[in-house]
């Protein structure tokens, strides 16, 4: 893309090529502009070919045609071989009759748009690393000695070269702002920048007359536009609405959605993009993602906002977008919670499917319903957000599943939608739990208990009394847990949903063998397996086996335990439920430590670790770790 340093990276080489005598014939360079309003042509460049090389004046053939065969006469006679780089191409019509007829010769072309009509070798260009870029604004300053800023702001400058996107033009102007600003500190430029709606109007050097070594002029925003300009229609439509996109990264099919085209036609606009160097295609999974740089959507989205109707064209786009994204998180998610007799999600036929496009499309997915805050998205948003809870809650995203719920929620409640807000609520409150955040949790399922008795929604309320009774467990209010299981399973009952009861079952159970009431216990547990498996709930019928096991092994009887945990685990590996998992593996460790088997412990605590690493839970397998290594 523009301003990634490919003169600077061509000069650079050459320079260290004549150094090493590749090149004893010398090195000619030509910039051709390309992305100026009036870019040089071949016959101009030439001219400036045949003058470096000592043909002028009286010398020079009147024609073109003569001028190109005097230069190609030049090139092929030279036994001593050359450089020539051909700097800023935007066309082939610039440089192929540039090219040498002999390979004696070695030419660099470097051009914002990818050369597919030659046979060349490549070498794309990517942004710096953030060490690097926080060693060129550093080295920049180190001409003053008594400029000690980035010693003293560690923090701000890594913020500023984020800011920057590692870019190494807005880094050089950002450098040369801060050599003229040297009284001031980098945080300073740092909060600019972040107040400003788009970056690119203030990365401004001396308000645009500043130039680098090379002539140019240290403004980013007119690289920008240079490239943008060229783009035809239907081009710089896809810019404008990638530049929207929730996330880092686009599907192709997300395009899609967002432009109004089918994948096919949308997948050759998106190459078109990534060959005029404005987007970049990754592999992700099994598919394509495309990825805007930063500085690159913060100009497209001003764009948009700049204009009434390209505003109107980006709204529209971006209900496309939510409306794809609810369908298919809601096939996903139904998938996730499908059971025997339930009707059969479209497109995902396997759990394992729907994963897979949960995890490839999740940075979109969450950054879309944080769209929810704007009153003509809070609908769809809000919709969007209850497909994600179980996803979020397999995946341990905990950050990314509160900051869902607590969009969702806002949203709702500005909306007077009394039933989203207190769904919400109780997702809100179950990812509160989750991160170990439990009296926030019991609020959150308080506010979800409340709204559901008001609205009447008694589904809703038992959802409500069995989650808020697990958080006051957690909370060591055991006694208050009972009763709000007594509560949900009864109302699990009048409404006949037997999974929520054997789920109520299975949490009372767990709050009876807290209180010391272990045959009581034992009782619920079995109450919930029977359940559980009844209606061929797979899953929960894991969670059952292993607190039944938890249950018995406290009640010493450790072999009943110990196989209990093994079908819970046997039924978590089948799901790939791999913290349940590691609940159940160091559950087993406990057993066979308490059975004075060192080894077996040892072994169960290690497997423990790897399935709480597969289920991005860092803590839970450092402690399993560390159990591991305190064993003899």
């Amino acid at each position: 893309m523009g301003g990634i340093g490919k003169t600077a990276l061509a000069l650079e080489a050459a320079h260290q090529a004549r150094s090493e005598g590749w090149f004893p014939g010398g090195t000619l360079f030509v910039d051709l502009r390309g992305y100026d309003d009036n870019p040089v042509t071949s016959d101009q460049a030439v001219l400036a070919l045949l003058d470096a090389l000592g043909v002028h004046g009286t010398d020079l053939p009147p024609t073109a045609a003569r001028q190109y065969d005097m230069y190609g006469t030049l090139l092929a006679e030279r036994r001593e071989r050359m450089l020539i780089i051909l700097d800023n191409a935007s066309d082939p019509s610039q440089y192929l009759p540039l090219l040498p007829a002999i390979d004696h010769h070695r030419v660099i072309i470097t051009s914002r748009n990818r050369l597919d009509s030659l046979s060349v070798r490549y070498v794309d260009l990517e942004t710096l690393d953030p060490a690097e870029s926080i060693a060129l604004i550093t080295t920049a300053l180190s001409n003053d000695p008594d400029d000690d800023r980035p010693s003293h702001e560690p923090e701000p400058l890594r913020e500023l070269t984020d800011l920057c996107g590692h870019l190494p033009l807005a880094l050089q102007i950002a450098a040369a702002m801060l050599r003229r600003r040297r009284h001031r500190d980098i945080s300073m430029l740092v909060a600019e920048i972040q107040a400003a709606a788009d970056p690119t109007a203030v990365l401004i050097h001396d308000g645009g007359r500043g130039t680098d070594q090379y002539g140019r002029s240290l403004t980013l925003r007119p690289v920008l536009e240079t490239s943008y300009r060229r783009l035809p229609p239907d081009l710089a439509r896809l810019l404008r609405l990638l530049a929207l996109a929730p996330g880092a990264d686009t599907s192709t099919e997300a395009a899609a959605a967002l432009t109004y085209l089918d994948e096919g036609a949308v997948t050759g606009l998106l190459e078109d993009l990534a060959a005029a160097g404005l987007v970049t295609a990754t592999r992700a999974g099994g598919g394509v993602q495309w990825r805007l740089h930063d500085l690159v959507r913060a100009f497209g989205a001003g764009l948009v906002t700049g204009d009434a109707g390209l505003r109107e064209e980006g709204e529209q786009a971006r209900e496309r977008l939510l409306e794809f994204y609810w369908r298919w998180a809601d096939a996903a998610d139904d998938r996730l919670r499908w059971l025997p007799g339930l009707p059969e999600p479209e497109r995902f036929e396997y759990r394992a499917q729907a994963l897979a496009w949960l995890d490839g499309e999740r940075a979109g997915l969450v950054g879309a319903v944080q769209w929810a805050g704007e009153e003509r998205h809070a609908r769809q948003a809000v919709g969007l957000a209850g497909c994600l809870r179980v996803y979020l809650e397999w995946r341990r995203y905990l950050d990314d599943w509160i900051a869902v719920a607590w969009s969702a929620r806002k949203a709702a409640h500005r909306a007077g939608d009394r039933e989203g807000e207190a769904i919400a609520w109780n997702n809100l409150g179950l990812a509160l739990r989750e991160a170990g955040r439990t009296d926030e949790a019991i609020d959150a399922h308080t506010h979800a208990h409340d709204l559901h008795q008001t609205t009447g929604d008694r589904q809703g309320e038992a959802d409500a009394w069995n989650n808020l009774s697990v958080a006051l467990r957690e909370a060591g209010r055991t006694d208050e847990a009972i009763d709000a299981h007594t509560h949900a399973h009864d109302l699990y009952q009048t409404t006949g949903d037997r999974q929520g009861e054997g789920m109520a079952w299975n949490n009372l159970g767990n709050a009876l063998e807290e209180a010391g009431r272990t045959d009581e216990a034992i009782d619920a547990h079995t109450h919930a397996h029977d359940l559980h498996q009844t209606i061929g709930d797979r899953h929960s019928e894991g969670m059952t086996w292993n607190n039944l096991g938890v249950t018995l092994w406290k009640a010493g009887r450790t072999d009943e335990a110990i196989e209990a945990y093994g079908k819970s685990l046997e039924i978590f590996r089948e799901f790939e439920a791999w913290h349940r998992a590691g609940h159940t593996l160091f559950n087993l460790a406990l057993a066979h430590e308490g059975m004075d088997s060192p080894d077996e412990a040892r072994a169960y605590y290690l497997q423990a670790a790897d399935a709480y690493t597969r289920a991005n839970a860092p803590a839970d397998a450092a402690d399993a770790r560390t159990q591991a290594d305190s064993l003899p």
